[in-house]
């Protein structure tokens, strides 16, 4: 084991700790069980997850052993931290599924070898549904001071605004108790998450020593917000997920080597498992030859392969130097160069004929057709990586790639596309 919370203050991980000192000793003692829990709230895990995740995966490769919870029945409520207005509830048949979905991808993180440190994946659902009403309100929310609860902050910021279903206001409780069951099923002694969670990670501290009379500790990873004070995660086309069917892989590679020179060196510390020493040299990198972009693309292939696989990284940046001209574009498939053409200005036509030059206006990657021509004239015009040099020139179906799409360029760096069909 190495010692896991130097690591993660190192990384400027850690947000808040119950008691810093029991818990440096307690994982002195041994190994301990450390849990995080994951709602099924859409289909899938995004980049905020994929934090706390790492989170856990750390404590795993530091020699202690994870349970990954995904929220079967607290998914069902909807948590009220972080949220202005009441949540949605889905049907019990969709978050089902989004369980299946989202069970899947904490698997990929954590290893299920046999040993003690083999990692756990666990519903809620398993003994909330069996809790009756009865049962949860003496059991479980007698140990609850309404008082304490209305001044967690929360649920005090939902109370000055649109108010609080008791709904969401019992999530508290019920995520509470999922820590006291861990407790019980196999002695979990710490829960991770984000920040935003620290309300509710307390609460089932509290609960576990009302009831169990036993000292247990929670931790929680800082928000990550951009140097320019946006949330990070977003952007104009909605949430980064970790499923490939809802943001390609190409689109993941781009977030991440797209990251601002101030962000980067942070985000290879929560996103990556380089080394000190690595991450030092790459940050010498970005104060002296920011132009290399070095950090970001070692930040965009290592986040890449974890997620989506060596081979998946390997395609998206094939993809990503043939469009720039610096690869064969008829070697990518069909699906790599789809996604990597959904990321830059593309017109889409019904059928061939139109000449190379009102494909280009097209595009959006010149303003207009006369300038189109007059690029072409400068020799700055590119069809498939190959210069255009006749201003009439019409693309036909040997040009298509897969049968549907024309990349073309302007200058070395400005990428447009078109898809026919």
């Amino acid at each position: 084991m190495t010692d896991i919370l130097d690591e993660l203050h190192w990384r400027d991980i850690v947000a808040q700790t119950t008691d810093a000192n029991a818990l440096r000793k307690a994982l002195a003692e041994g190994p301990i069980s450390v849990y995080a829990g994951f709602d099924p709230t859409a289909p899938s895990l995004h980049v905020g997850n994929l934090a706390t995740l790492l989170i856990l995966t750390r404590f795993q490769r530091a020699g202690h052993r994870p349970i990954g919870l995904v929220g079967g029945a607290t998914g069902l409520i909807g948590d009220p931290s972080g949220r202005s207005t009441e949540r949605a509830l889905n049907p019990v048949e969709v978050v089902a599924e989004w369980v299946t979905r989202i069970r899947a991808q904490v698997e990929k993180f954590l290893s299920f070898d046999e040993g003690p440190n083999s990692a756990l994946l666990v519903s809620n659902l398993e003994w909330t549904e069996k809790l009756s009403v009865i049962d949860f309100l003496r059991d479980i929310g007698k140990h609850f001071p309404v008082n304490r609860m209305l001044a967690r902050e929360s649920v005090a910021a939902r109370l000055e605004g649109e108010g609080l279903s008791y709904t969401e206001f019992s999530y508290q409780i019920l995520q509470a108790n999922d820590y006291l069951e861990l407790y019980r099923r196999y002695g979990c002694t710490l829960q991770v998450g984000g920040s935003d969670q620290w309300g509710n990670i307390t609460a089932g501290v509290d609960l576990i020593r009302r009831v169990e009379g036993a000292h247990v500790h929670g931790l929680t990873g800082k928000l990550i917000t951009k140097a320019d004070g946006t949330k990070f995660g977003k952007t104009a086309g909605g949430a980064i997920w970790l499923d490939p069917a809802l943001t390609s892989p190409y689109a993941f590679y781009q977030f991440w080597l797209n990251a601002d020179d101030r962000d980067v060196v942070r985000l290879l510390k929560v996103f990556t498992f380089r080394t000190r020493e690595e991450i030092e040299e790459l940050e010498k990198a970005v104060a002296e030859r920011p132009a290399a972009r070095e950090a970001q693309r070692a930040l965009a292939e290592d986040v890449t392969a974890l997620v989506h696989g060596r081979e998946e990284l390997e395609r998206v940046v094939a993809a990503s130097r043939a469009l720039f001209g610096h690869g064969t574009l008829q070697e990518l498939d069909e699906r790599t160069l789809e996604a990597a053409l959904n990321e830059v200005p593309k017109a889409k036509v019904p059928a061939l004929g139109a000449p190379y030059v009102d494909l280009l206006a097209a595009s959006g990657i010149v303003e207009s057709k006369s300038a189109a021509r007059r690029a072409v004239r400068e020799g700055g015009a590119y069809l498939n990586n190959v210069k255009v040099t006749d201003e009439d020139y019409v693309p036909t179906a040997d040009d298509l790639l897969h049968g549907r799409f024309l990349v073309l360029r302007r200058g070395k760096k400005t990428i447009g596309g078109v898809e026919v069909g």
